[in-house]
């Protein structure tokens, strides 16, 4: 830069030329120093312009499997196959909703479900891709679907650690009319000594060590957490490279929840008490709780665990029993509920404690934030004290 020289010009009479030749140099050090300074600031800037709307350190499923999963770095590579293997399906199924209407994926097959749900191809097409998918990783010897009336038993996988239940497409009744339906999934890791059997999923829902769903709506959403998180996370799918993305690190229920409650008011006549005095309760507010009710518990919890508020599907005179199934819905949505700071519970009980006893047993399921869960419990309490009564009194005579 000339403006740094002139001083030295200026001062050329009074200086000897070693002088002015080490002023020259050190004023032309800092010249070049100067541009340096300023060229690195523009190509910085011009940088984060050019990259602004991309994550240059993305955090894709895999890797937050293999370096996050498993506490135990020798089971990291078996869980992050099998969660690998679920992403692959969830693509295949995503891709099946998206064209489900070209493709006639709408058609009923024909039959029905070990639930006794019209099977629709798409149930079909999600259930075989899951299972092949599955099959695939050889790390997993048994599993469970809601399409299928006994558990897959994969013979010939010593060291097959895993068993898996899912319900490869919650929502499906709904998916003529575009509403969003999603995958659910459960993951057990089995005993040294198991020999591949239905005992090694028929087990309280506190024994899991992984559980998520995918939400397949405007975006592919997968929520996911293992034994070695506190919290869930979630990954949404990226189309332009298909890969999953971590968009959500340790999700959690809101501190303050909004009021919102989910069910089937269409029921509301075969409802027993401690439900009526609660949606009783949500409607007689300051504040009334909002309804809001999708018919897919993967939106339904989703946007629970979102907002906050209450899904809830209970026993009623119809269904004594509740109608969702404990080991591949109910299980898997309490695991995450309750990591993302949430209770779960069939009115009485922690979902996550109940035994169960056969493969495609229901249950009724209240989930959500504490606030809401907490008064059920409560209600219920009341309507049991209340049925013991008479019998009290009774006994007394």
């Amino acid at each position: 830069k000339r403006s740094s020289f002139l001083p030295f010009f200026s001062n050329r009479c009074t200086m000897s030329a070693a002088e002015f030749a080490a002023a020259a140099k050190e004023a032309l050090e800092a010249a070049v120093a100067s541009e340096t300074s300023r060229a690195t600031h523009i190509k910085r800037a011009v940088k984060k312009e050019q990259f602004s709307d991309f994550n240059t350190d993305p955090v894709t499923l895999t890797r937050f499997i293999m370096l996050e999963a498993d506490p135990d770095v020798h089971k990291r590579p078996s869980l992050a196959f099998i969660l690998n293997a679920i992403a692959t399906a969830s693509k295949v199924i995503a891709n099946g909703v998206q064209r489900a209407g070209v493709k006639n994926l709408y058609a009923l097959q024909g039959e029905t479900n070990i639930s006794g749900d019209d099977q629709k191809a798409l149930d079909v097409l999600a259930n075989d891709v899951f299972i092949n998918t599955l099959a695939a990783t050889e790390k997993v010897s048994v599993m469970v679907t809601e399409e299928n009336p006994e558990a897959i038993i994969i013979d010939g996988l010593a060291h097959a650690r895993y068993a898996v239940v899912f319900d490869p497409l919650d929502g499906s009744s709904n998916i003529e009319c575009n509403v969003s339906v999603g995958t659910i999934f459960g993951i057990y890791h089995q005993d040294e000594g198991s020999c591949a059997t239905i005992h090694d999923v028929l087990q309280p829902g506190s024994k899991l060590v992984a559980a998520g769903y995918v939400l397949y709506s405007s975006a592919v959403v997968m929520v996911v957490s293992t034994n070695a998180h506190k919290g869930i996370y979630s990954f949404t799918l990226d189309p332009n490279f298909g890969e999953f993305i971590m968009t959500q690190r340790n999700m959690m229920i809101p501190d303050k929840p909004k009021e919102i409650y989910s069910i089937n008011t269409g029921n509301s006549v075969l409802w027993d008490d401690a439900t009526k005095k609660f949606i009783e309760h949500c409607n007689t507010q300051k504040k009334p709780y909002s309804g809001r009710y999708i018919g897919s518990m993967v939106s339904d919890v989703h946007r629970t665990l979102l907002y906050g508020g209450i899904f809830m599907y209970p026993a009623d005179k119809k269904n004594a029993k509740g109608k969702l199934r404990l080991l591949y819905e109910c299980n898997p949505m309490a695991y995450l509920v309750e990591k993302a700071g949430g209770m779960a519970v069939d009115g009485r009980r922690r979902i996550l404690d109940l035994q169960p006893s056969t493969l495609h047993e229901r249950s009724p399921i209240f989930i959500g934030c504490k606030r809401d869960v907490e008064l059920i419990l409560k209600f219920y309490e009341e309507m049991d004290k209340a049925a013991e009564l008479p019998e009290t009194k009774r006994t007394k005579e």
